[in-house]
């Protein structure tokens, strides 16, 4: 991306959202009267339908590219070790820590703008009236803003369309509490128009692989309860339990199968990475890649990533947090490879639900399987997924560990590998071992979700990842520990300043990229 580009200030203010509860009667006050009456409007929905498209396209964002470079690519795909980027950047950076509120901003205005204005405006419309329409758009509510929340801990949530001057933040617990209901008002509506039989009327407008399907969509909401009760489960252990059997235990269970996997299928827009990493050289393999692909020979390794074209044959990855003296130093090493040369972007696999039945399993939830069958249920769909052979072989593989880094041209950048794991399940093990084994493997299989990846990493610390060199957050954020959070957007601070400051206030720490979220607290995993 062009560095002129990328330091655009991205902006959203307090007047936007009271302007999407001001514009409740739109409809009423803009109506033609020599045009299309709002009763036909209404036929076929078409006053409800057309909320939903940025929805899809901006959970993550399809395009331009440079918005997803701003929204993720340079902070959670980044910071949870999938990539690294050669580009300098001027060396002061969100990978070197110093945090860039010009860049930060963008993840903040896209869920505003796209997610939650579109799903309060879908909610007074269809609430109460087309509840099949209200419970889908809560499901892509939760899925597009649990994601903020993961990253700014607390958000506007539930005051959000309130004509309030200012307008109050809710607390990362007070959201998941709320999102928790919202899934449970959407499945019990779904499912209910599943057993009546009622044919979708999602259909044209589902983007998702689902096509409309409601019993998919109920999979769906019910394997993204199971993964946001584990994000818990360290600071309210009995939710976390409760949830996430409720989820498995549902009439019709969580993913199990590659088809069930949450996609959003685009036929126009190529995955934005693709155009980021192969077209514009912007972001590569990571050093944490590299040492773990290559150390466990793993067969999705020509799947996720090319090789480099300055050292044939081979796969180089980047360290992360290094001082760069020129793109061209690094810019031919590995880049992304077929994983994201498609026009589909993949938010939840049937591997992930898999790996969080393990967990749970593994904390003697009943989870339906015992954990080693589920960790070994999730690399088999993982390399089903990525449509690679050898599953059996991995995963009895009990030698293989993560290898040494090696950057063959700074040798200043190599370091000792971290993971001493292996890959086969080993019943001997302690309950720790077992979970780093977990989470690496539903780290691997995520690929390129960094997202969800980084989220894993804050709440276990696995899998290990490699401390950036260069730290310039000015003490802020810990090398060891890396960033938890970023902080809260200027333009918020500016034009809803008294509603950032009751978001501080329920922090608990100061507003910088050291201060842990509410789920993620300094105690052990068991």
């Amino acid at each position: 991306m062009k560095l002129n580009k990328i330091i655009k200030t991205t902006t959203i203010c307090a007047s936007l959202l009271t302007v999407v509860a001001c514009t409740d009667n739109f409809e009423e006050i803009n109506t033609n009267p020599n045009g299309i009456t709002p009763g036909l409007f209404e036929q076929d929905f078409n006053h409800i339908k057309g909320g939903f498209s940025p929805m899809f396209n901006n959970i993550q964002i399809l395009t331009p590219p440079d918005l997803y470079q701003l929204q993720q690519g340079l902070n959670s795909d980044v910071w949870s070790g999938y990539m690294a980027t050669p580009h300098p950047f001027g060396n002061l950076n969100n990978t070197t820590y110093y945090l860039l509120d010009n860049w930060n901003g963008t993840c903040w205005e896209t869920a505003y703008k796209n997610i939650m204005y579109n799903a309060n405006d879908i909610g007074n419309k269809a609430k109460g009236k087309y509840d099949q329409f209200y419970a889908l758009s809560l499901i892509l509510k939760v899925e597009g803003m649990h994601r903020l929340t993961d990253i700014f801990g607390p958000i506007i949530y539930s005051k959000f369309g309130t004509l309030d001057t200012t307008i109050g933040y809710d607390s990362q617990e007070e959201v998941y509490t709320q999102m928790f209901s919202e899934l449970d008002i959407a499945v019990a509506e779904l499912t209910k128009r599943v057993d009546a039989g009622e044919v979708s009327v999602f259909v044209s407008t589902d983007e998702s692989g689902y096509k409309g399907d409601y019993k998919a969509w109920v999979k769906f909401a019910n394997t993204l309860r199971l993964r946001l009760a584990m994000r818990v489960v360290k600071v309210k252990p009995a939710l976390a339990k409760a949830q996430a059997e409720k989820a498995v235990a549902h009439k019709f269970g969580v993913m199990t199968v590659n088809a069930d996997l949450f996609k959003i299928v685009s036929p126009v827009y190529t995955n934005p990475i693709q155009t980021i990493s192969v077209g514009w050289g912007d972001i590569a393999m990571s050093a944490d890649m590299e040492s773990i692909l290559k150390g466990y020979n793993d067969p999705r390794l020509p799947v996720y990533f090319d090789t480099s074209t300055e050292f044939p044959g081979q796969y180089k990855g980047i360290r992360t947090g290094i001082a760069m003296a020129s793109k061209s130093d690094h810019e031919n090493f590995s880049r992304v490879g077929s994983v994201i040369k498609t026009k589909e972007i993949t938010l939840m696999t049937t591997a992930e639900a898999y790996f969080l039945r393990a967990e749970g399993a593994l904390r003697g939830w009943n989870m339906g399987g015992d954990a080693k069958s589920l960790y070994e249920l999730g690399i088999a769909a993982s390399f089903d997924q990525r449509g690679v052979s050898g599953a059996a072989a991995y995963t009895s593989n009990n030698t293989d560990t993560a290898i040494d880094y090696v950057d063959p041209k700074f040798p200043v950048n190599n370091a000792t590998a971290l993971n001493n794991v292996t890959v086969a399940w080993d019943a001997a093990a302690t309950n720790e071992v077992k979970l780093q084994k977990i989470i690496t493997q539903k780290w691997i299989s995520g690929f390129p979700e960094g997202q969800e990846a980084w989220s894993d990493y804050r709440r276990t610390g696995y899998p290990k990842l490699f401390k950036v060199l260069k730290n310039y957050s000015g003490g802020t954020i810990s090398t060891e520990l890396g960033v938890r959070r970023i902080n809260f957007v200027v333009a918020e601070k500016a034009g809803n300043s008294g509603g950032v400051a009751t978001g501080v206030a329920k922090l608990g720490g100061p507003d910088n990229g050291g201060t842990r979220l509410w789920w993620d607290v300094d105690a052990p995993n068991f």
